[in-house]
């Protein structure tokens, strides 16, 4: 079991935190430009180097960890990552063996290698946000299924992490492999902790059941787009309630796992969202 605190996401439809926004689409079509001043604060010295796949889930979860509170950092964390993909970073793949083979092998862009492999952006986000716990990155066929939200309870359970950041990142669909079905690219990442402190508001609850199906707040959720969904229907609600001034009774507040849940006025004045 964990507590969903942060949202990060870049598709077609929109860019930015969770809490940012009232609802959640993920739609086909083009993915905007990534500027590194509309996704982190301090100076990225080498982003303007990066491939387009590595811009693209480094900005997700850099939005992930400012919802969640946790982009600031002055000493390492164990948090760790897993990631999934369906096209990797094939694009860039295709692109570096068009310099192999032009020359050849004599004009190979030594740039271009850097980001060959999939799992380069999940460096370039512990080095940048200091994360020192396992990163995994995980190949699947379709990009809508659940298998990093999976691994990271599971390995939450286990004790390699309290603190994850889940989620898929894929970049649009390299030429030889276009199809029809107008499939949306993008990425999202999800941040899920096994506890909460007392000034951070969870989306929620996220439970994975012993016949393995994934739940939210004891709704099954089927592909991440739901729950991305559930998650910002679920602060919208929760924003609700704190703007009406009552109904405390109504907002959850998790504090310190699931055997520490209050819902007293005290904390309802505590959790600000």
């Amino acid at each position: 079991m964990g507590f969903i605190t942060g949202i990060g996401w870049v598709n077609p439809t929109s860019i930015g935190c969770g809490r940012d926004h009232d609802r959640f689409e993920w739609k086909a079509g083009k993915l905007p430009e990534i500027q590194r001043k509309a996704v982190f604060e301090k100076p990225f010295p080498h982003f303007g180097r990066l491939d387009r796949f590595c811009r693209l889930g480094l900005a997700a979860i850099a939005f992930a960890l400012k919802d969640a509170g946790l982009d600031r950092w002055e000493q390492k964390r164990p948090i760790g990552i897993v990631a999934s993909t369906v096209y990797g970073c094939l694009e860039t793949d295709i692109s570096y063996f068009d310099t192999v083979l032009s020359e050849k092998g004599r004009l190979a862009s030594p740039n271009l290698f850097a980001y060959t492999l999939p799992n380069s952006y999940l460096g370039e986000a512990a080095i940048y946000f200091g994360l020192t716990g396992p990163s995994y990155m995980i190949s699947q066929p379709e990009r809508s299924e659940l298998w990093c939200i999976r691994l990271s309870l599971s390995a939450m359970a286990e004790g390699q992490f309290d603190t994850v950041l889940s989620g898929v990142g894929d970049h649009n669909i390299p030429a030889p492999y276009k199809d029809s079905r107008g499939t949306a690219c993008g990425a999202l990442f999800f941040v899920i902790q096994n506890s909460v402190t007392k000034n951070r508001t969870a989306y929620g609850k996220l439970r994975l059941q012993q016949d393995g199906r994934l739940t939210f707040d004891g709704c099954e959720i089927k592909n991440l787009a739901m729950l991305a969904r559930q998650c910002v229907a679920a602060m919208v609600r929760q924003k609700e309630t704190l703007r009406r001034g009552r109904g405390y009774s109504v907002l959850k507040s998790y504090e310190n796992g699931p055997d520490a849940e209050r819902r007293s006025e005290q904390n309802f004045n505590q959790t600000a969202v």
